[in-house]
Protein backbone atom coordinates (compact mmCIF):
# COMPACT_ATOMS: atom_id res chain seq x y z
CA UNK A 1 0.00 0.00 0.00
CA UNK A 2 0.92 3.24 -0.71
CA UNK A 3 -0.02 6.60 0.83
CA UNK A 4 -0.94 9.22 -2.31
CA UNK A 5 -1.22 12.66 0.44
CA UNK A 6 1.69 12.44 1.94
CA UNK A 7 3.24 15.64 1.26
CA UNK A 8 7.07 14.79 1.73
CA UNK A 9 7.35 11.38 -0.05
CA UNK A 10 3.77 10.84 -2.05
CA UNK A 11 3.51 6.90 -3.35
CA UNK A 12 6.24 5.83 -0.18
CA UNK A 13 5.21 2.43 0.60
CA UNK A 14 3.99 2.11 3.86
CA UNK A 15 4.61 -1.19 6.53
CA UNK A 16 2.87 -2.11 9.43
CA UNK A 17 3.87 0.36 11.48
CA UNK A 18 3.03 3.11 9.15
CA UNK A 19 -0.28 2.10 8.91
CA UNK A 20 -0.38 1.49 12.94
CA UNK A 21 0.08 5.39 13.24
CA UNK A 22 -2.49 6.68 10.45
CA UNK A 23 -4.96 4.00 12.17
CA UNK A 24 -3.92 5.14 16.44
CA UNK A 25 -6.18 6.40 17.93
CA UNK A 26 -5.94 9.94 19.63
CA UNK A 27 -3.43 9.85 22.44
CA UNK A 28 -4.51 10.17 26.34
CA UNK A 29 -8.34 9.85 25.90
CA UNK A 30 -10.51 11.08 28.52
CA UNK A 31 -13.93 10.21 26.74
CA UNK A 32 -15.22 7.48 24.09
CA UNK A 33 -13.83 8.28 20.98
CA UNK A 34 -16.18 6.43 18.28
CA UNK A 35 -14.49 5.59 15.40
CA UNK A 36 -16.71 3.89 12.36
CA UNK A 37 -15.45 1.58 9.83
CA UNK A 38 -16.71 0.80 6.62
CA UNK A 39 -16.09 -0.69 3.29
CA UNK A 40 -18.03 0.63 -0.47
CA UNK A 41 -18.53 0.13 -3.82
CA UNK A 42 -17.43 2.03 -6.19
CA UNK A 43 -21.25 3.07 -6.68
CA UNK A 44 -21.70 3.36 -3.05
CA UNK A 45 -23.21 -0.29 -2.33
CA UNK A 46 -22.34 -1.33 1.24
CA UNK A 47 -22.99 -5.04 0.29
CA UNK A 48 -23.41 -6.85 -2.57
CA UNK A 49 -25.94 -9.83 -2.31
CA UNK A 50 -26.56 -8.77 1.04
CA UNK A 51 -23.28 -9.43 2.45
CA UNK A 52 -20.45 -6.92 3.04
CA UNK A 53 -17.56 -9.49 2.27
CA UNK A 54 -18.30 -9.35 -1.63
CA UNK A 55 -16.71 -6.05 -1.20
CA UNK A 56 -13.55 -7.03 0.85
CA UNK A 57 -10.09 -7.13 -0.51
CA UNK A 58 -6.63 -7.90 0.95
CA UNK A 59 -6.09 -4.35 1.71
CA UNK A 60 -9.31 -3.75 3.10
CA UNK A 61 -9.12 -6.93 5.35
CA UNK A 62 -5.46 -6.24 6.83
CA UNK A 63 -6.91 -2.48 7.87
CA UNK A 64 -10.20 -4.69 9.06
CA UNK A 65 -7.81 -6.47 11.58
CA UNK A 66 -5.73 -3.60 12.31
CA UNK A 67 -8.91 -1.29 13.60
CA UNK A 68 -10.23 -4.49 15.64
CA UNK A 69 -6.65 -5.01 17.12
CA UNK A 70 -6.54 -0.75 18.16
CA UNK A 71 -9.79 -0.78 19.91
CA UNK A 72 -11.03 -2.17 23.50
CA UNK A 73 -14.57 -2.84 22.08
CA UNK A 74 -16.20 -3.44 18.75
CA UNK A 75 -19.92 -2.01 18.23
CA UNK A 76 -22.09 -3.05 15.81
CA UNK A 77 -26.24 -3.28 14.96
CA UNK A 78 -28.15 -6.38 16.22
CA UNK A 79 -29.14 -6.23 11.76
CA UNK A 80 -25.58 -6.46 10.74
CA UNK A 81 -24.80 -8.92 13.51
CA UNK A 82 -27.30 -11.07 12.06
CA UNK A 83 -26.77 -10.66 8.07
CA UNK A 84 -23.32 -11.06 8.47
CA UNK A 85 -23.29 -14.00 11.35
CA UNK A 86 -20.94 -12.30 13.68
CA UNK A 87 -19.24 -14.43 15.83
CA UNK A 88 -16.01 -13.34 18.52
CA UNK A 89 -13.32 -11.31 17.42
CA UNK A 90 -10.50 -13.48 15.94
CA UNK A 91 -7.02 -13.28 17.97
CA UNK A 92 -3.58 -14.86 18.36
CA UNK A 93 -0.67 -14.62 20.90
CA UNK A 94 1.29 -12.45 18.79
CA UNK A 95 -1.63 -9.77 18.92
CA UNK A 96 -2.59 -10.65 22.20
CA UNK A 97 0.80 -9.77 23.00
CA UNK A 98 1.01 -6.52 21.20
CA UNK A 99 -3.05 -5.48 23.13
CA UNK A 100 -1.57 -6.33 26.51
CA UNK A 101 1.41 -3.82 25.53
CA UNK A 102 -1.30 -1.01 24.43
CA UNK A 103 -2.88 -1.99 27.51
CA UNK A 104 -6.05 -3.57 26.26
CA UNK A 105 -7.37 -6.38 27.16
CA UNK A 106 -6.37 -9.57 25.29
CA UNK A 107 -9.31 -9.84 22.96
CA UNK A 108 -11.66 -7.06 21.94
CA UNK A 109 -15.14 -7.85 23.05
CA UNK A 110 -18.39 -7.55 20.74
CA UNK A 111 -21.10 -5.21 21.89
CA UNK A 112 -24.13 -5.68 20.00
CA UNK A 113 -26.87 -2.78 19.83
CA UNK A 114 -30.49 -4.07 19.77
CA UNK A 115 -33.79 -1.99 21.27
CA UNK A 116 -35.34 -5.26 20.62
CA UNK A 117 -33.34 -7.76 21.76
CA UNK A 118 -33.77 -9.71 18.69
CA UNK A 119 -31.07 -12.18 18.56
CA UNK A 120 -31.19 -15.64 18.61
CA UNK A 121 -29.40 -17.08 21.08
CA UNK A 122 -27.68 -20.20 19.20
CA UNK A 123 -26.40 -17.63 16.81
CA UNK A 124 -22.47 -17.31 16.08
CA UNK A 125 -22.18 -14.63 18.16
CA UNK A 126 -22.98 -16.32 21.84
CA UNK A 127 -21.58 -19.84 20.17
CA UNK A 128 -17.89 -18.92 18.53
CA UNK A 129 -16.58 -16.76 20.84
CA UNK A 130 -13.83 -16.52 23.69
CA UNK A 131 -14.97 -13.82 25.37
CA UNK A 132 -18.74 -12.80 26.35
CA UNK A 133 -20.74 -10.90 23.85
CA UNK A 134 -22.28 -7.47 25.27
CA UNK A 135 -25.78 -6.77 24.23
CA UNK A 136 -26.64 -3.32 24.94
CA UNK A 137 -30.68 -3.40 25.26
CA UNK A 138 -33.73 -1.56 26.12
CA UNK A 139 -35.98 -1.86 29.18
CA UNK A 140 -38.78 -2.32 26.96
CA UNK A 141 -36.87 -5.68 26.11
CA UNK A 142 -39.48 -8.41 28.29
CA UNK A 143 -37.15 -9.94 30.95
CA UNK A 144 -37.38 -13.03 29.88
CA UNK A 145 -36.23 -12.29 26.25
CA UNK A 146 -33.36 -10.69 27.94
CA UNK A 147 -32.60 -13.48 30.39
CA UNK A 148 -32.17 -15.83 27.51
CA UNK A 149 -29.62 -14.06 26.05
CA UNK A 150 -27.81 -13.87 29.60
CA UNK A 151 -28.13 -17.66 29.58
CA UNK A 152 -26.43 -18.11 25.96
CA UNK A 153 -24.05 -16.14 27.54
CA UNK A 154 -24.23 -12.61 26.74
CA UNK A 155 -23.50 -9.54 29.17
CA UNK A 156 -26.92 -8.06 28.62
CA UNK A 157 -26.57 -4.15 29.43
CA UNK A 158 -29.99 -2.21 29.50
CA UNK A 159 -28.94 1.39 28.68
CA UNK A 160 -32.41 3.01 27.64
CA UNK A 161 -36.24 2.77 28.38
CA UNK A 162 -36.81 2.16 24.50
CA UNK A 163 -35.27 4.02 21.61
CA UNK A 164 -31.12 3.77 21.90
CA UNK A 165 -29.56 7.08 20.98
CA UNK A 166 -26.29 8.20 20.42
CA UNK A 167 -25.65 9.78 23.65
CA UNK A 168 -27.32 6.35 25.22
CA UNK A 169 -24.46 4.48 23.74
CA UNK A 170 -21.71 6.69 24.29
CA UNK A 171 -22.60 7.13 28.28
CA UNK A 172 -22.98 3.09 28.12
CA UNK A 173 -19.04 2.71 26.55
CA UNK A 174 -17.78 5.32 29.48
CA UNK A 175 -19.49 3.53 31.91
CA UNK A 176 -17.55 0.09 30.74
CA UNK A 177 -14.43 2.40 30.74
CA UNK A 178 -13.89 2.13 27.16
CA UNK A 179 -11.91 5.11 25.37
CA UNK A 180 -11.60 3.19 21.82
CA UNK A 181 -14.24 2.03 20.18
CA UNK A 182 -14.97 0.91 16.64
CA UNK A 183 -18.24 0.74 15.01
CA UNK A 184 -18.94 -1.78 12.31
CA UNK A 185 -22.07 -0.60 11.07
CA UNK A 186 -24.87 -1.50 9.51
CA UNK A 187 -25.62 1.69 7.55
CA UNK A 188 -28.85 2.58 10.23
CA UNK A 189 -26.74 2.74 13.68
CA UNK A 190 -23.84 4.70 11.89
CA UNK A 191 -26.95 7.05 10.44
CA UNK A 192 -28.53 7.42 13.99
CA UNK A 193 -25.09 7.98 15.16
CA UNK A 194 -24.32 11.12 12.54
CA UNK A 195 -27.75 11.94 13.52
CA UNK A 196 -26.79 12.27 17.13
CA UNK A 197 -23.45 14.07 16.78
CA UNK A 198 -21.33 11.26 18.26
CA UNK A 199 -18.97 10.41 15.26
CA UNK A 200 -15.01 11.02 15.72
CA UNK A 201 -14.09 9.32 13.05
CA UNK A 202 -14.81 7.64 10.08
CA UNK A 203 -12.45 4.67 8.18
CA UNK A 204 -13.92 4.11 4.38
CA UNK A 205 -12.25 2.02 2.16
CA UNK A 206 -13.76 2.48 -1.50
CA UNK A 207 -13.32 -1.10 -3.25
CA UNK A 208 -12.41 -1.19 -7.05
CA UNK A 209 -15.73 -2.46 -8.33
CA UNK A 210 -19.49 -1.18 -9.30
CA UNK A 211 -21.99 -3.39 -7.84
CA UNK A 212 -25.69 -1.69 -8.81
CA UNK A 213 -27.75 -3.52 -6.75
CA UNK A 214 -30.34 -2.18 -4.13
CA UNK A 215 -28.00 -1.95 -1.75
CA UNK A 216 -27.94 0.66 1.45
CA UNK A 217 -25.63 3.76 1.43
CA UNK A 218 -23.21 3.09 4.59
CA UNK A 219 -25.45 5.48 6.47
CA UNK A 220 -28.88 5.88 6.65
CA UNK A 221 -31.12 7.34 9.02
CA UNK A 222 -35.24 9.43 8.02
CA UNK A 223 -33.08 13.41 8.00
CA UNK A 224 -29.80 14.59 6.79
CA UNK A 225 -27.33 15.35 8.87
CA UNK A 226 -24.09 17.31 7.58
CA UNK A 227 -21.24 16.68 9.60
CA UNK A 228 -18.19 18.25 8.32
CA UNK A 229 -15.15 16.18 8.53
CA UNK A 230 -11.21 16.49 7.73
CA UNK A 231 -9.28 13.89 6.12
CA UNK A 232 -6.11 12.62 7.80
CA UNK A 233 -4.94 10.03 4.79
CA UNK A 234 -5.46 8.39 1.50
CA UNK A 235 -4.14 5.42 0.48
CA UNK A 236 -3.99 3.19 -2.66
CA UNK A 237 -3.38 -0.37 -2.92
CA UNK A 238 -2.15 -1.94 -6.24
CA UNK A 239 -5.10 -3.26 -7.26
CA UNK A 240 -7.20 -0.21 -6.93
CA UNK A 241 -8.53 -0.09 -3.40
CA UNK A 242 -8.48 2.86 -2.14
CA UNK A 243 -8.04 3.77 1.76
CA UNK A 244 -9.26 6.83 3.61
CA UNK A 245 -9.63 8.01 7.22
CA UNK A 246 -11.74 11.16 8.20
CA UNK A 247 -12.28 12.45 11.79
CA UNK A 248 -14.42 15.49 12.61
CA UNK A 249 -13.70 18.89 11.56
CA UNK A 250 -14.98 20.24 15.65
CA UNK A 251 -13.63 23.91 14.24
CA UNK A 252 -16.04 23.53 11.03
CA UNK A 253 -19.26 25.20 10.72
CA UNK A 254 -22.22 23.37 9.70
Amino acid sequence: MRRLDEPTVPGRILDDSDLRELYAYPPELTTPWLRVNFVSSLDGAVAVDGRSGGLGTPADKQVFGLLRELADVILVGAGTARTENYGGARTSEALRERRAAAGLSPVPPIAVVTASGNLDPGMRLFTDTVVPPIVFTSGAVPEKKRRALADAGADVRVIADDDIGGEALVAAVARAGWKRVLCEGGPRLFGRMIADGVVDDLCLTWAPVLAAGSADRIAHSPASTVTAMRRTHLVCDDDGTILTRWVRDTGAEQ
